[in-house]
């Protein structure tokens, strides 16, 4: 056992550093993400970092977004307003970028060279060149490596790449690469038991100390006590060196990941000594051991006058494979407990994401702790190296990095864990459509959504359909797939939430295989409407019809995976499987499938808007409050993403639609707080309420979910003397309203109503009379303000953990929430509290009969 030392993390000093002198931003600065140039910068800067083992190499580099230009004037009457400054961007520019991860296999090293070299990683990336276009080409360039192939092949990388390799050291690199993924990735660590894995919410306060058990070839046990504070306190020589060695003298397999899939097969019973063996079949009650426990591994082939070749090779692998991993779990339970450890997290090449090692490491530390303890893994395990040599650059940008500015896609091509290497790569569009062609043309069933070289082919072949063997675990299916990280430091946990730890956002448990399956087949059978008017929003182009094809194939790719293995992309909720969809379509360059229909219907709406309105203002003030509420609950019925919804557009105009609808709204409703919030709202007897000073109205659709529901709603609140923040999607999704969309609507809308007017010009959302404002000639500067906020998201749902910065400040003076719509105030939201009042609207269309109204009030 070695001896325990300490550590902590180095930052090298060979690595270039940045030369902020004369920095400036590129274009214009109210950009959100703007591009930063460094003029006097001499260094290309490397994003690259490499953990070159014996037999993958990983690499984990990065990539900027593209800069996007937005509505410059409100956005600057909009942040002075809420008094936001851009003092909290960072002065380097890794963030507001991505972070990728991507695996070879090791025997094929000069097809990972070629893949850096294609995107130029070694010289910082191809977006190097026009973040500084002037910077001179270094060929000496430093790339951050660790694993032994980091010395083995650094000649290699000079001759081909003209890059030196900096080796970090492999322990630093670990730790430092654990501790970032467990503080910054919100599903990061996951328990698997008998096959079903559950993620863990682990609270950064309470993250240290821990136990790390890296399994390669030997065991280290690392305990963890904060940043750059480790210490190695234990170890076993009987690690996945044992397991591999052992089986290919006793098996003759050629590889480690044949030998696992041998023990998928196995019955260690007919090798391994049993309780029962010993006890006639019965348990050993009185010291807790029953009859299926294994006594003895190997134990029965003392007995038993059988050679080698009587027992099959798939036993033999599975015995083995037991024997070691309920060692290991052991061996990791007594350190923990020795030194006080409630966390044991569990990696390295041993475990490689297959489904029966980590149920067996997992079953023995519950049985030594008595349930007490439970194993935990990492979905990045196999990375752990990389980004910890990544972290050791001197600018990496990370450390600030919090879990709310971390986003996860699932691209084509995102890599499994584990050891399998399925098919290069995917790089550009072209090449992501090209490998859906070939899979048509093959007739290949599509079953994940990651590339795969068929036996005898050349890589140019299909998806991988995993074979299933009954009921058994199967390494292919568990595997988890490892996405691509988007670092979006402007987003903010929405300030307003009650209690931001407890805050769950998902309602529905997909989980539960029912619930899956009832949205899978929604989303299937939608799919074919929404390419349709994906590639009709493109002009119907045999590009955007090659597109619309290739978007189908995947989504349903990803559709199938998840199906098969729900766990896949981290823990499921319906609002990540919409976001998946809307995300995919984005992948395959449809920005706004519903474009066309948006603005159909948004003309359609404001037509009708004045007579709506002259309507209500001719009641009462009780019945124009319970109108309006029916009127959003009538227009939310607008939804192309409900098939109800799409029935009903064939029925009539829209304001029949909605005058129809509104009708059918009858009280009581399935959830019915209005009388709740008319007292709020109107006050009882003598007593007038305060007016709440601002309120933030989420808004759904577009056209009369917005024009008819929530605008009148809004006009109401201005009326009586509240600010009115309007939040919409910062990216379209289905016919939802975007932020950028809004104020457009809103200034038509302002053409109709003298209160609408006023509010959005000192709201600043219509141009000419902020212009005026702003030099002092005119504008009605006593009106409560109408503003716009973007959310942060582009789809039908909302996690209020992430939101964008704007809305945060916006939150800040805000005393009523008003959620709008199914996707935002049922399919999540449903459970979220506030600490303010809280109104939520929702009608489910699929009887049309079900209603809500539920307010919550907040006291302190």
């Amino acid at each position: 056992m070695a001896q325990a030392t300490g550590s902590s993390i180095h930052r090298s000093g060979s690595r270039p550093q940045l030369d902020l002198s004369k920095a400036a931003i590129q274009g214009n600065f109210e950009e959100r993400d703007p591009t930063i140039l460094l003029p006097n910068q001499s260094d290309d800067l490397s994003h690259l970092a490499l953990d070159i083992g014996g037999s993958l190499i990983k690499l984990v580099y990065f990539s900027r977004h593209e800069g996007q230009s937005i509505d410059d004037k409100r956005k600057k009457t909009l942040k002075e307003r809420l008094e936001i400054s851009n003092g909290s961007r960072r002065s380097y520019p890794i963030l507001g970028g991505r972070l990728h991860f991507v695996k070879f296999e090791t025997n094929k090293i000069n097809e990972c060279l070629d893949f850096i070299y294609s995107k130029q990683l070694h010289r910082g990336g191809m977006d190097a060149r026009i973040w500084n276009p002037d910077a001179p080409t270094n060929e000496s360039s430093v790339i951050k490596a660790t694993g032994g192939g980091a010395y083995k092949f650094a000649d290699l990388f000079k001759e081909r790449l003209g890059v030196s390799l900096d080796k970090e050291d492999e322990m630093n690199c670990l730790v430092a690469g654990a501790n970032f993924l467990l503080k910054a990735i919100r599903h990061e660590a996951f328990t698997h038991k008998e096959g079903q894995k559950e993620f863990v919410q682990i609270d950064q306060n309470e993250l240290f100390p821990y136990l790390l058990v890296n399994i390669g070839s030997g065991v280290s046990m690392i305990k963890v006590d904060g940043d750059g504070k480790f210490q190695r306190i234990s170890g076993t020589n009987v690690g996945g060196g044992t397991y591999w060695g052992l089986g290919k003298l006793l098996t003759k397999c050629k590889s480690f990941d044949e030998l696992l899939e041998l023990s998928q097969r196995g019955d260690n019973r007919t090798i391994d000594m049993l309780v029962g063996d010993i006890y006639g079949g019965m348990d050993y009650s009185k010291i807790g051991l029953s009859a299926s426990t294994i006594a003895s591994s190997f134990g029965k082939a003392i007995s038993e006058k059988k050679e080698l070749e009587d027992y099959s090779p798939e036993d033999i692998s599975l015995s083995l494979l037991r024997m070691i991993s309920y060692n290991i779990g052991q061996i990791a339970y007594l350190n923990a407990l020795r030194f006080g450890l409630k966390r044991i997290f569990f990696g390295g090449f041993f475990i490689r994401g297959h489904a029966y090692t980590m149920d067996t490491i997992s079953f023995a530390v519950q049985f030594w702790s008595k349930g007490e303890a439970q194993a935990m893994f990492l979905r990045h395990e196999g990375f752990l190296g990389a980004l910890g040599a990544f972290m050791s650059y001197e600018k990496h940008g990370l450390d600030d990095l919090m879990v709310h500015h971390l986003v996860e896609r699932f691209p084509m091509g995102a890599p499994y864990t584990g050891g399998k290497i399925h098919g290069p790569p995917l790089g550009d569009l072209n090449e992501k459509i090209s490998w859906m062609e070939k899979f048509v043309r093959k007739g290949t069933e599509i079953t994940a959504p990651v590339p795969m070289a068929p036996p005898g082919t050349t890589g140019l072949g299909g998806f991988e359909v995993p074979s299933s063997k009954g009921g058994t675990l199967r390494s292919d299916a568990s595997a988890l797939n490892v996405g691509v990280l988007h670092l979006v430091p402007t987003l903010e946990v929405f300030p307003l939430l009650a209690d931001p730890k407890t805050y769950e956002p998902n309602t529905i448990d997909l989980s539960d295989h029912g619930e899956l399956e009832y949205w899978f087949t929604v989303l299937s059978e939608h799919l074919p409407d929404l390419v349709d008017k994906a590639v009709a929003s493109e002009g119907g182009t045999d590009d955007a019809k090659r597109r619309g094809d290739a978007f189908a194939r995947a989504f349903s790719a990803h559709l199938a995976r998840l199906m098969e293995e729900p766990a896949a992309y981290g823990k499921l909720g319906l609002a990540n499987l919409l976001e998946l969809r809307e995300e995919c379509l984005r992948e395959f360059q449809f920005v706004d499938a519903y474009r066309s229909i948006k603005q159909r219907e948004n003309e359609a709406s404001l037509a009708v808007l004045a007579d709506l309105l002259m309507e209500l203002d001719g009641m009462s003030e009780e019945a124009r409050l319970l109108t309006l509420i029916e009127g959003v609950l009538a227009a939310n019925i607008f939804d192309w993403g409900s098939r109800a919804c799409v029935d009903l557009y064939h029925k009539g105009t829209i304001i029949e639609i909605y005058r129809m609808s509104r009708n059918k709204m009858q009280r009581p409703w399935r959830v019915d707080d209005f009388d709740v919030f008319k007292e709020r709202m109107l006050g009882s007897g003598d007593k007038k309420p305060r007016p709440h000073k601002r309120a933030l109205l989420f808004v759904d659709n577009s056209g009369a979910d917005v024009i008819l529901g929530m605008l009148p709603l809004a006009r109401e609140l201005l009326r009586r003397g509240t600010e009115v923040v309007l939040v919409a999607n910062s990216l379209p999704a289905l016919n939802d309203v975007t932020a950028m969309e809004l104020p457009e609507i809103v200034a038509e809308a302002a053409k109709h109503c003298d209160i609408l007017r006023r509010a959005a010009e000192a709201g600043g959302l219509l141009v000419d009379a902020m212009v005026s404002t702003l030099d002092g000639s005119k504008g009605n500067s006593s009106s409560v303000p109408l503003m716009v906020v973007e959310n942060g998201c582009g789809s039908p749902c909302i996690d209020l953990r992430q939101v964008s910065s704007e809305l945060a400040a916006a939150a800040k003076e805000a005393d009523l929430v008003i959620l709008e719509g199914m996707g935002r105030s049922l399919h999540t939201n449903f459970n979220a509290k506030f600490k303010c009042d809280a109104l939520k609207v929702r009608i489910s269309m699929v009887l049309l009969v079900w209603c809500d109204v539920s307010i919550s009030r907040y006291s302190q």
